[in-house]
């Protein structure tokens, strides 16, 4: 058994939920209650970026990636503004991801500029199975070749692209938009664009996710939503991956991000890999002081 790692290691959560009641679809709120109905009850009045630095500092994170969310059909809007203004005045903890809902915007390429360039936003988050679209339609529909013109402005911008893969809970998902291998098309054509595969196809396509990561050096696997515990259940060969894997929570929907960055920390393979996942690699990916 190894011993566990430094805990000086600098910790990146790169996926994490803030927002107002208003923001959320019914589903969402039957889910947060259920989840932890005490905070449910009072997430106007804690949902701030304080009250969020606290939690951290509490949890013994450095930096938290702060995810914007325009996903009308199944959970609600978070927007690019809300987020920007969110994080604007503790951009040393606090790194603003910016989100589009591709098949509806109609120009999505210009709201990732806009976001990035005036909102100040560092990448971008896109919800295939929440948004109905395949990430690699790009020139069989109208949303394909919008699609296009929003990674070449990614590759433009220099930002790293989010894609949730794999199941969700919420009503409305659709489960064919989340395969991972739809991502092999967009790590291929756009290989100046860091394709991160939030939730390492979880469910059906653990497997997927392993190689495409293995497969391409501009994807990362991102580990939000999964007990970490399990990790070397579902990706037996982590460490052949391991400068590419990527720490995330997804809370509050994972409510006790001590105890998972403690799971990891706990794991069985080498010190250097678990300093990777949990934060050397987000650091050079985000370019973040060290």
């Amino acid at each position: 058994m190894t011993r566990k790692s430094d805990e000086k290691t600098k910790v990146v959560d790169f996926h994490l939920h803030v927002g107002k009641r208003k923001h959320w679809n019914p589903a969402i709120h039957a889910l947060f209650k259920e989840l932890n109905p005490g905070l449910y009850e009072i997430q106007d009045e804690v949902m701030t970026p304080e009250n969020i630095i606290a939690m951290l500092d509490n949890c013994g994170v450095d930096w938290a990636v702060v995810l914007a969310e325009i996903s009308p059909k199944v959970t609600g809007v978070v927007s690019n503004e809300f987020i920007a203004e969110f994080c604007e005045n503790h951009l040393d903890r606090l790194i603003p991801f910016c989100s589009v809902d591709p098949p509806k915007d109609p120009n999505p390429a210009r709201t990732l500029e806009h976001a990035v360039e005036t909102l100040g936003m560092r990448g971008l988050k896109l919800y295939p199975t929440y948004q109905h679209f395949y990430p690699n339609a790009y020139v069989s529909s109208q949303t394909g070749e919008k699609l296009r013109k929003l990674y070449q402005m990614a590759e433009i911008l220099g930002v790293p692209v989010m894609f949730h893969t794999g199941t969700s809970v919420f009503p409305g998902a659709r489960l064919k938009y989340g395969n991972p291998l739809f991502l092999d098309d967009v790590a291929t054509d756009f290989p100046k664009m860091p394709v991160i595969v939030v939730h390492g196809g979880r469910g059906p396509w653990f497997d997927m996710a392993f190689y495409l990561t293995r497969l391409h050096s501009n994807v990362y696997l991102e580990i939000s939503g999964l007990p970490p515990k399990n990790l070397l259940q579902y990706f037996p060969r982590i460490d052949v991956i391991a400068d590419r894997v990527i720490f995330g929570s997804d809370w509050p929907g994972v409510l006790n991000i001590a105890e998972n960055i403690e799971a990891i920390r706990n794991l069985d393979i080498i010190e250097e890999a678990k300093s990777q996942i949990l934060g050397e690699n987000a650091i050079k990916l985000l370019n973040l002081e060290s």
